[in-house]
């Protein structure tokens, strides 16, 4: 089978890895995740151990998700998960598509570069924690799986993830030590009825006395689900005692009602290549009431568990997302995969008008012609649907053209699902799912599409409001610092501010440089308790501050214990750290003063970088007396200082002085003349990468040179 971008042979290849890894771990499952190129979404590759239905709801997982796989690439490291109690506390999305008792264990499959992750699962009963065997295994299968992958892309043919992930059969080992006519036998003198599932759930043996409970012959049952031969059975909550057995590797039973009062016992025990079923009377009364049914989408069409986990999944993954973008991602990684659409256009109500706020599988010319339409557009169904309330569906090209004929001739496309987003009555935008061709929609899919529908507008209405006050506050943030910096004779300067990335608060850090004269200047980074307003309002009076007294020529310690007093003065209730310094280039040297602000960095011109050991008196605002000692060092021509905040080095669990020393090493290793490239590569290996920062992170870098003239 061949693969985009790779030969038959390296999927054959990749997929026998991953058997070997679940044989070798004794795992039930396993998956592998590649990361797309450019490296936001892990998409499943090949699976084992289950059907591809049941890895639905995972099959796509965007790097920054809250789940096992996205953690295992972003932080380097396996991700252990001892039960599903542990699970639904830590990764509770995971456990809505998950909930089977169960372990699992995620790690980085890592290289020359990052390829993705590897996912396996423990039946029930395996213990809470990973054996030092099974990490072994799980390492040093996954440095296989990336030698394998680097070799692909080194001989000029990079494996990529195919649209859907490959199934491969998990090898149980066995060999068959009677011929089949003696198990089947064995099973035919059993009393009651005997039948084999298959892992997707078909009938691959039935005995004489299981057909004859069941009231269909062999030839009816064999090669079918039971749910779908059987109409007695097509209840969901019997589905899901199957999928109970496969994930968990647990016996399940339950009990039956074949019409029109024979009750029937279920007893089912899988292994990793199917499960057995016993059938057995249990009187005219059943011993226990049966599972109670899932509701169904439509009377004539239940649910399928998959479905309905796949929408718990969706329903999650929907409240968690934070931004416009996040929305737009969300519903273009994973809602359009799960209804097969290739487009989408999402579209928010602004000043009587749809403006489109992401769009996938859309050419820019048609984008900008569908932007900024009327709502009340008679163009498309848009505004229609937004009117009403009411989906619309179009299967093929002439529905649409019957009341929009210019629709179908702009767009090229096939089949429409257009989804008004409507919150408490009030049209928020539209959601418009397409297909490059036609496509019937069934009941039940219009169902679901139109729930989806009702939450993906609370996150849209959400998401909208977050961004515009983030936007906000950042506005007002980045107008309390320097619009650009100074330009000295003498020095070269980069600075950088990235605010974070979650939450809705406003950070304190700050950053300034003020010439002092010719030769000399001040530098200053900081970072002000807090995450609101008030904490961007008394940055904004520490900057002043420091100005009012770099001016008025104070020295290093007695610029901070100015600003001290000023803040214990105030009262805020807050506090702030700081780090200042005066450049004399005059002397060719740096008076520095802490205020319990992260150490400097000095780089010397070979690139050797270590911690300036600068002595931290008191965070300013605490202390009303505090002093700050001052520290001197050379700065001659081609050393570099670097000033940051805590954002750019602090990782949880990890003692600041490491942090320290690993932003020294990468700048030992940067070889990057320019200091913006310079700040830029230190930015991209931040902690907390670059789409998930929990913290603001300033940077002030300053090197020396010879003064022109």
């Amino acid at each position: 089978m061949t693969r985009p971008g790779g030969s038959a042979t390296d999927a054959d290849v990749l997929g026998n890895a991953l058997v070997e890894t679940v044989r070798r771990t004794g795992a039930g499952i396993g998956g592998l995740f590649l990361l797309t190129p450019d490296e936001q979404l892990l998409c499943l590759d090949v699976v084992c151990g289950v059907p591809a239905g049941f890895a639905e709801p995972w099959s796509r997982i965007a790097i920054t998700a809250p789940a096992p796989v996205a953690d295992s690439v972003r932080d380097d490291r396996l991700v252990w998960v001892g039960s599903h109690e542990e699970l639904a506390r830590s990764y509770p999305r995971s456990a809505v598509a998950l909930p089977f008792p169960l372990a699992l264990a995620a790690a980085p499959v890592t290289g020359v570069r990052r390829w993705g992750a590897l996912l396996l699962m423990w039946p029930a009963g395996h213990r809470n924690r990973m054996t030092g065997r099974e990490r072994a295994h799980v390492a040093t299968q996954c440095r296989r799986l990336a030698l394998l992958l680097d070799e692909a892309a080194e001989s000029g043919r990079p494996y990529t993830c195919g649209e859907r992930p490959r199934v491969l059969p998990v090898e149980t080992g066995r060999r068959d030590a009677q011929p089949p006519s003696a198990a089947a036998d064995f099973a035919e003198r059993l009393p009651g009825g005997s039948c084999a599932l298959d892992l997707d759930g078909r009938l691959s043996f039935v005995t004489s006395g299981g057909a004859e409970l069941l009231g269909r012959s062999a030839g009816q049952l064999l090669g079918t689900r039971p749910w779908q031969s059987l109409p007695w059975l097509d209840d969901p909550a019997y589905e899901d005692r199957y999928r109970a057995a496969v994930l968990s590797r647990r016996p399940v039973s339950f009990t039956a009602c074949r019409p029109p009062d024979q009750w029937l016992s279920f007893h089912l025990y899988p292994d990793a290549s199917g499960i057995s079923v016993r059938i057995v009377p249990s009187g005219a009364e059943p011993p226990a009431a049966p599972a109670p049914a899932v509701p169904s989408m439509a009377a004539s069409a239940p649910a399928r568990p998959g479905q309905l986990y796949q929408l718990l999944h969706l329903a999650a993954a929907l409240t968690e997302v934070i931004g416009v973008q996040d929305v737009v991602d969300l519903v273009a990684d994973q809602i359009m995969p799960a209804f097969g659409a290739q487009g989408l256009v999402l579209s928010a109500a602004e000043a009587g008008r749809l403006k489109i706020m992401g769009h996938r599988g859309y050419p820019a010319s048609v984008v900008e012609r569908l932007d900024g339409l009327p709502i009340d557009t008679r163009f498309t169904p848009a505004g229609q649907v937004l009117a009403t309330g009411i989906p619309l569906f179009f299967a093929f090209p002439a529905e649409m053209a019957e009341d929009y004929p210019e629709a179908p001739q702009v767009s090229g496309k096939q089949a429409w699902a257009f989804l008004p987003l409507i919150v408490s009555g009030r049209p928020v935008g539209c959601c418009v799912l397409t297909y490059d061709r036609p496509h019937a929609f069934s009941a039940e899919e219009r169902a679901v599409m139109a729930s989806l529908a009702g939450l993906i507008a609370q996150a849209f209405d959400r998401a909208r409001l977050y961004d515009a006050k983030h936007q906000l506050a950042h506005g007002l943030q980045q107008a309390l610092l320097p619009h650009s910096l100074p330009a000295i004779d003498g020095l070269d300067v980069a600075a950088r501010y990235l605010p974070a990335t979650r939450g809705m608060d406003i950070g304190g850090d700050f950053y300034d440089l003020i010439p002092l004269g010719d030769t000399a200047a001040a530098a200053v980074i900081g970072d002000v308790q807090g995450h609101n307003v008030e904490a961007a309002a008394l940055m904004g009076q520490v900057r002043t501050a420091v100005h009012a007294y770099s001016g008025l020529g104070a020295h290093p310690d007695e610029v901070l214990s100015g600003i001290n007093g000023l803040l214990t003065d105030l009262d805020t209730g807050l506090f702030s750290s700081c780090l200042y310094a005066h450049i004399d280039l005059a002397r060719g040297c740096v008076r520095l003063a802490n205020a319990g602000h992260p150490p400097p960095l000095l780089r010397h011109p070979d690139r050797r970088t270590h911690p300036i050991p600068v002595p931290a008196g008191p965070l300013l605002g605490v202390v009303p007396d505090a002093t700050y000692p001052v520290t001197e060092i050379p700065l001659t021509e081609g050393r570099t200082l670097v000033f940051y905040t805590d954002g750019l080095v602090e990782t949880p669990g990890v003692d600041l002085d490491v942090s320290v020393a690993r932003l020294a090493a990468k700048l030992t290793r940067a070889d990057e003349p320019d200091l913006g490239r310079l700040v830029d590569a230190l930015l991209r290996e931040a902690p907390d990468g670059r789409r998930h920062r929990t913290d603001d992170i300033a940077v002030l870098v300053l090197r020396c040179r010879a003064a022109s003239g």
